[in-house]
């Protein structure tokens, strides 16, 4: 018998309820009608307020902390698992909790997978993500992991710029994969900074690897949490000759002091996508949406097509 595909249906979180308004409706669709009621004490229920019996459901929703977003996609899909929905995916823009990938030391937990095996506790049969911080998160996963790469939302961004003498740089050893992989595409050299941390979020000392004399730099990174690194290797590389540093971090969490950072760097722009709500503090920031890009991928995996090529990186 042939396969019916059936209408899909698409739901967002709280968190995300602006991006996916964006992405249903390049999906060509309009997003699923949803209630939350609050008690008082702060517990709340999601409701979905038509049937989803059968269909494929697309719940959007970044899992950054804290806790009440990852708990909200959770109670979600337990929500369409309970409601007879036959394919439930969970389409994480920004996978939250990725940075505790591993035991760096004793007595921690590992948090990303820990994420990974509640949403499969719960009900997604599928994930749909972008940019993980460590690729081996998707291993976590005994369901189908859907890994898109911002390069594709990116590049024509940064072809456009026309920068001469570009130099791809990478703000830690950790991203050098990332890095080398832009400069390939662009056809760049590329640039690593060696840093040293007091403790998580404070460097204690950064060098330089390759030379930035004359050349346009731009910094990449899956992240930017307070801006500690980039405005640092930013002001590094102008001291060190450079002619303009930016950056492209794909999911901007922006905590603490961070636009006040940015705002005092010698940091031109910094360009990230909407997978978070970016709050209007700093005009360095330029955000380029991912909306289109979940769109199609969904679009794609709906009608079991291949998405292939959105896996530039």
């Amino acid at each position: 018998m042939p396969i019916v595909i059936t209408e899909a249906k698409i739901f967002a979180c709280k968190q995300s309820k602006v991006l996916g308004e964006k992405i249903a409706k390049a999906f060509g669709a309009k997003l699923g009608n949803v209630i939350t009621s609050t008690y008082s004490d702060g517990e709340f229920q999601p409701s979905y307020e038509e049937s989803i019996r059968g269909t494929r459901i697309f719940i959007i929703g970044s899992t950054n902390p804290g806790p009440e977003n990852l708990m909200e996609m959770l109670l979600m899909i337990d929500a369409a698992k309970r409601a007879s929905a036959r394919h439930i995916t969970a389409v994480l823009p920004y996978f939250g909790w990725a940075r505790q990938d591993r035991k760096d030391k004793p007595r921690v937990p590992i948090a990303a997978k820990l994420v990974a095996k509640m949403l499969e506790a719960a009900g997604a049969t599928r994930i749909i993500t972008m940019d993980l911080h460590a690729d081996q998160i998707q291993g976590f996963f005994e369901k189908p992991v859907d890994h898109l790469f911002a390069s594709t939302i990116f590049l024509p961004y940064l072809e456009s710029l026309n920068l001469e003498n570009l130099t791809i740089a990478s703000p830690d050893m950790g991203g050098s994969k990332r890095a080398y992989s832009y400069a390939k595409a662009l056809k760049s050299d590329v640039v690593i900074c060696y840093k040293q941390r007091a403790k998580a979020n404070v460097i204690s000392h950064m060098e330089l690897i390759g030379d930035v004399t004359g050349k346009n730099v731009v910094l990449v990174d899956d992240m930017v949490d307070t801006a500690g690194t980039l405005t640092k290797a930013a002001d590094l590389m102008m001291e060190r000759g450079a002619l303009s540093v930016r950056a492209i971090c794909t999911h901007p969490l922006l905590s603490g002091d961070a636009y006040e950072k940015l705002n005092n760097s010698k940091l031109e722009e910094l360009i990230v996508t909407d997978s978070i709500p970016v709050k209007p503090l700093s005009n360095k920031v330029r955000v380029l949406s991912c909306a289109e890009l979940f769109a199609e991928v969904m679009d794609k995996v709906h009608n079991n097509q291949s998405i292939s090529s959105k896996f530039l990186m």
